[in-house]
C-alpha cells in the first residue's frame, strides 16, 4: 500500500475540513456533526439553526453549516453558558445512546453474530449525502438507521460518487433537464478512513492493465458505520478517475467496473479494517462480486480449493431481491467478463473462466449467454428473499430455471417486507402526537406501539393535527416553487402568481416517485377533461402535488413529465396542480408528512414494494394504490382504498383505461365525498376513522424496525452459526459437503425408480416404491410423496420410509408412505432429493428425480 504523505498535515483531517480548533467546544460540534443520527433524531437542530438559520433550511447539512459559520459566530455561541450547555448535554446523550445496550444486546445476548456487512449500491441517509436515486438507497439507509435504533451489528458498504444521481430541473418548454453538480467531499458529512499512523486508507484493485487506487471514507450513523470507495484519487489515470463519477450512469463497461468496485473492494476495505462479518447482505445483485471475494479471502486464510471456500462462506451470504423482471438484472456480455475477470478468476481464485461464467448462468454451457449478476448472486448465497410477499412470489417465478424440475412454490426464495424509518419521515408534529399516545421511545422498544394506544386519540385531535401538516405543506410549496419558476426562466408575474399556490383546506392528493411507464404516472391523465373537472369542483375542489425524475436515457418517463408539465399550464388547472422538480429525501419528507392522500399506480406485479406510501402512515395520510407490493399485504377497506383486481394484466393499454377509471370513480364516488363530509365540528369524521385505523394498524407493521428485527432473527442470527460451523477448522465442514456434492454430481443419474403400487383402505393411500440408488449412499438419498399445492393449501411432502431392500438388488429398497384420501392418488408422485444435514435446498443442490 502506497504512502500519502501529504494528506498528514493535520493528522485524522483532510486539508480541506478545517476547523477553528482553538475554539473550546468546537471538537464537540464535530461530533455531533458527523452524526447522521442528526438526520431522524432532531435534538440537534436547534443548534445548527442558531449558528446559521437561512443555511441550515436550504441545507440540512450540519457539516456545511459549521464549515461554512464564520469563527466569530462560532465563538460567541459557545462563550454562551445555555448554548454550551446544551451542546454539552447533547454529546452525553449520543455517546450514552451508542454505549448503551439496545433490543440486539437484550434479546440476542451470546448470539453468534457480531458483524453484518450490508453492501448497497446506494444508501440513502440524507439530503446531505446525495448519494442514492430512489428505492433501492431508501431500504438501504432506513434499514441502516434501524440497525442502529436497535443495536443489530451492521456495517455498510457502499460508493461514493463524485456527481452522486442527477438533479433535476424544468425548463420553460415542461421538459427535464439534468444537471450534475459536484459533490464537494469537505461539505458532506464524511471523513477519510485513516490508519494509526495518520495514512489514508487506500485500496488498489487490480484491473487489466491497470490499477485502480480507492480512497475510503466513513459515516457515523449512530451506533453504525457506513463505509464508503470512490476512485477520485490524483493517483489514478483520469478516465479511471471518473469510476464512481455518477450513480447509475454511463454504459455496461462503467457499470461492470463500479460493481468490481464495490464488491471486492467493498469486501477488501473490511479485511483492511480487521472486519471479519459473519453475515454478508447483498441488498439487489449489484454487489454480487463480493461473494466471489469473500471466497477468495477464505482460500487465502485456510488454504482451500475456491469449491470449499465458496461452500464455507455462501452460509454467511443473504441476497435480497427487488427488481421485478428478469430483464432488470444487470447483465455483462461474456467478452466483457473474460476481459475483466479471467486473470482474477484463474489466479486468484484458482478455477476456469467457464466455471466463474457459469455462476451467472441459467445453462452454464451456454458460452453466448450473458453473465447475470442476480444468478451470481443466488448461486452464492445460503439465503434469498424478496422485499414483499408478492415481490417473494414473482421472484420463485424469476429464478425457476436455476432450479430445473423444481416446482415453483420450492423455489428458495422467501420475503421480508420492506419498511421505513419511522422517525426519519415523521414530522415534528406527528411524533409530538405519538409521544403523547405512545411514549417517546415506542421505536426503541420490543413492544411497539399498540393499536388501542393510537385509537384512543379523539377525532379533533387527529384532525388539528392534519390541518396543521396541510398548512406546513402549502408554505413550503409557495416558497419552493417560485425558486424553481425562476431557474426555468419564467415570467415575474408567473413566479409571482405561484407565491399563492394551493390552499390548505383542500384536498390534497400526492403522486411522487420515478417515472417511469410500468408505475403508470400519467394515468390520472388518461382522461384530461374528466381530471379537470375533478380538481376545478367548486364545493369540493382537490389539489394534486407531483414530482419525480426520469432516468436521463429514458426518453418515454420524460415525455411523461412533460405531459403533466404541459397539463399544469392550462389556465383552469394551474392553480389545481403544481409539480415540484428535484425529488430528493428533503423533498420527500415534506411530501410525505403533508399530503392527505398518497396515489401509487403501478403496474401489478412491478412494484417491489412501495416504500414512498409507508412513509405517510405516520403521519396521517391514508394510501390510495394499486393491489401491488407491500399494499397488496396492507390492503383492507378500513385503512385506505385499493386499485385493481388483484391480477396481473401486464402492459396491455386496454386495461390501463379500465384502472384509470376506477381511479376517477374512486376518488369521485369515496374519496372526495368523505373528506369533504364534516360534522358540526368541522371534522370529517369517517375520514379521521380511516386515517386512524391507519395509522394504528399499519405505521408498526411497516416499519424498519420490524423488517431489521426480521432479518436478524430470520436470517442472520442462524446464518452467522451455520457460517461459523462450515469455517470451523479451516473450513473442515465445507470440504465434506464440496466432497459431498461432487459425489451427488457424478452418481445422481444413476437413480432410478421401480413400480409403483397404490392402495386405498377407507380414509388412506398407501404408496409403496421401488427405488433404485445406483451407485449412491443410502443417507445422501430422501425419498417423498409430492403433492401440488391448491388454491390456499400448501403442497404435500410426506417422506417415505424404506421398509426392506429389494431381492436380488443390492441398491434398491421399497419405500412407503401414508396420505389423507381427500385428494385422489393422481396428485401424488413420489421423487428422490437429496439429504444432508444443515444444507439449504434446492438453494444449495438442486438434483431433483421424479418417478413420473
Amino acid at each position: 500500500m502506497k504512502n500519502d504523505r501529504h494528506n498528514q498535515s493535520r493528522v485524522g483531517q483532510p486539508s480541506y475540513n478545517v476547523l477553528p480548533t482553538d475554539i473550546d467546544g468546537v471538537d464537540s460540534l464535530a461530533e455531533l456533526a458527523l452524526d447522521m443520527r442528526w438526520s431522524w433524531n432532531h435534538a440537534t437542530d436547534s443548534i445548527w439553526r442558531q449558528l446559521d438559520p437561512a443555511l441550515w433550511e436550504l441545507t440540512h447539512n450540519p457539516w456545511t453549516v459549521l464549515q461554512t459559520v464564520s469563527r466569530d459566530q462560532v465563538a460567541r455561541l459557545l462563550a454562551d453558558a445555555a448554548f454550551r450547555e446544551d451542546v454539552d448535554g447533547l454529546v452525553r446523550t449520543r455517546r450514552q445512546a451508542i454505549e448503551s445496550p439496545a433490543w440486539f444486546q437484550q434479546a440476542h445476548a451470546g448470539s453468534p453474530l457480531t458483524s453484518v456487512a450490508y453492501f448497497s449500491m446506494e444508501f440513502m441517509l440524507s439530503e446531505a449525502l446525495p448519494i442514492y436515486s430512489g428505492g433501492l438507497g431508501n431500504v438501504a439507509g432506513d434499514q441502516l438507521k434501524a440497525a442502529s435504533d436497535l443495536g443489530v451489528p451492521v456495517v455498510g458498504v457502499g460508493l461514493l460518487y463524485q456527481q452522486g444521481y442527477f438533479r433535476q430541473v424544468i425548463d420553460r418548454n415542461g421538459e427535464q433537464q439534468a444537471l450534475f453538480p459536484y459533490n464537494d467531499p469537505g461539505q458532506l458529512p464524511i471523513t477519510p478512513l485513516r490508519r494509526p499512523n495518520g495514512e489514508w486508507l487506500r485500496l488498489e484493485i487490480a484491473l487489466p492493465g491497470y490499477s485502480v487506487w480507492l480512497r475510503a471514507w466513513h459515516v457515523q450513523v449512530g451506533r453504525a458505520k457506513l463505509y464508503l470507495l470512490d476512485s477520485n484519487d490524483v493517483a489514478n489515470f483520469p478516465a479511471h478517475r471518473g469510476i464512481t463519477s455518477e450513480l447509475y450512469g454511463g454504459g455496461p463497461e462503467l457499470r461492470l467496473k463500479q460493481e468490481l468496485l464495490l464488491g471486492i473492494g467493498g469486501w477488501r476495505l473490511l479485511a483492511a479494517l480487521g472486519h471479519h462479518p459473519e453475515i454478508c447482505h447483498l441488498n439487489e445483485g449489484h454487489a454480487a462480486f463480493a461473494v466471489l471475494e469473500r471466497a477468495r479471502c477464505f482460500m487465502e486464510e485456510s488454504g482451500q480449493p475456491f469449491e470449499v471456500a465458496l461452500a464455507v462462506t455462501r452460509a454467511g451470504n443473504l441476497f435480497t431481491t427487488h427488481t421485478a423482471v428478469s430483464a432488470g438484472f444487470d447483465r455483462f456480455a461474456p467478452e466483457l467478463i473474460e476481459h475483466y475477470l479471467r486473470g482474477y478468476a484463474e489466479q486468484k481464485l484458482g478455477t476456469k473462466l467457464h466455471d466463474l461464467l457459469a455462476l451467472g448462468r441459467e445453462n452454464p454451457n451456454d458460452s453466448s449467454e450473458p453473465f447475470n449478476m442476480a444468478n451470481l448472486a443466488v448461486r452464492g448465497s445460503g439465503a434469498v428473499n424478496g422485499v414483499s410477499r408478492l415481490r417473494g412470489e414473482v421472484s420463485r417465478r424469476i429464478f425457476l430455471p436455476l432450479f430445473p424440475h423444481w416446482p415453483e412454490e420450492e423455489v428458495p426464495i422467501g420475503h421480508v417486507t420492506n419498511g421505513v424509518h419511522t422517525p426519519s419521515w415523521d414530522s415534528a408534529a406527528a411524533d409530538n402526537l405519538w409521544t403523547e399516545a405512545c411514549g417517546k421511545d415506542r421505536w426503541l422498544v420490543v413492544t411497539e406501539p399498540s393499536e388501542q394506544q393510537m385509537r384512543r386519540v379523539s377525532s379533533a385531535r387527529l384532525w388539528r393535527f392534519r390541518t396543521a401538516a396541510s398548512e406546513s405543506l402549502v408554505e413550503y410549496i409557495r416558497d419552493r416553487v417560485p425558486r424553481q419558476l425562476v431557474a426555468s426562466g419564467a415570467s415575474i408575474e408567473v413566479v409571482e402568481e405561484a407565491r399563492h399556490l394551493l390552499d390548505p383546506s383542500r384536498l390534497t392528493l400526492g403522486f411522487a416517485r420515478r417515472f417511469a411507464t410500468y408505475k403508470r404516472p400519467n394515468l390520472l391523465l388518461h382522461d384530461p377533461e374528466r381530471l379537470v373537472r375533478l380538481l376545478t369542483q367548486p364545493e369540493r375542489p382537490v389539489q394534486l402535488v407531483l414530482a419525480g425524475k426520469a432516468h436521463p436515457a429514458d426518453q418515454a418517463g420524460q415525455a411523461l413529465i412533460k405531459q403533466w408539465t404541459q397539463f399544469i399550464r392550462r389556465p383552469e388547472v394551474r392553480r389545481h396542480v403544481v409539480f415540484l422538480c428535484d425529488y430528493d429525501m428533503l423533498l420527500t419528507e415534506h411530501l410525505v408528512q403533508g399530503v392527505d392522500v398518497w396515489i401509487n399506480t403501478p403496474r401489478r406485479p412491478w412494484e417491489a414494494s412501495g416504500t414512498s406510501g409507508m412513509k405517510v402512515l405516520v403521519n396521517g395520510g391514508i394510501n390510495l394504490s394499486e393491489l401491488d407490493g407491500w399494499w397488496a399485504e396492507a390492503f383492507t377497506p378500513e385503512v385506505g382504498w385499493a386499485l385493481g383486481d388483484g391480477q396481473e394484466h401486464g402492459d396491455d393499454p386496454t386495461w390501463d383505461a379500465v384502472e384509470a377509471e376506477a381511479l376517477y370513480d374512486l376518488l369521485e364516488g369515496q374519496v372526495i365525498p368523505e373528506f369533504y363530509h364534516r360534522d358540526a365540528g368541522g371534522v370529517p369524521t369517517a375520514w379521521v376513522a380511516r386515517m386512524r385505523e391507519s395509522m394504528a394498524r399499519l405505521t408498526p407493521r411497516f416499519s424498519t424496525n420490524r423488517a431489521v428485527r426480521e432479518y436478524a432473527e430470520r436470517y442472520y442470527v442462524s446464518a452467522a452459526s451455520t457460517y461459523r460451523e462450515r469455517a470451523a477448522d479451516k473450513g473442515a465442514k465445507g470440504a465434506e459437503l464440496a466432497a459431498w456434492r461432487r459425489a451427488l454430481d457424478q452418481q445422481w443419474g444413476t437413480l432410478r425408480f421401480g413400480k409403483v403400487n397404490v392402495t386405498t383402505d377407507g380414509e388412506q393411500h398407501a404408496f409403496e416404491v421401488e427405488v433404485y440408488l445406483g451407485g449412491l449412499d443410502l443417507e445422501a438419498v430422501r425419498v417423498e410423496l409430492y403433492a401440488d399445492g391448491v388454491k390456499d393449501v400448501a403442497p404435500v411432502r410426506r417422506e417415505m420410509k424404506r421398509v426392506r431392500p429389494l431381492e436380488r438388488s443390492p441398491d434398491g429398497g421399497l419405500y412407503r408412505a401414508v396420505v389423507s384420501a381427500v385428494r385422489p392418488p393422481a396428485d401424488y408422485t413420489p421423487r428422490a432429493i437429496p439429504r444432508h444435514a444443515g444444507i439449504a435446498l434446492p438453494l444449495e443442490d438442486a438434483h431433483i428425480t421424479w418417478q413420473r
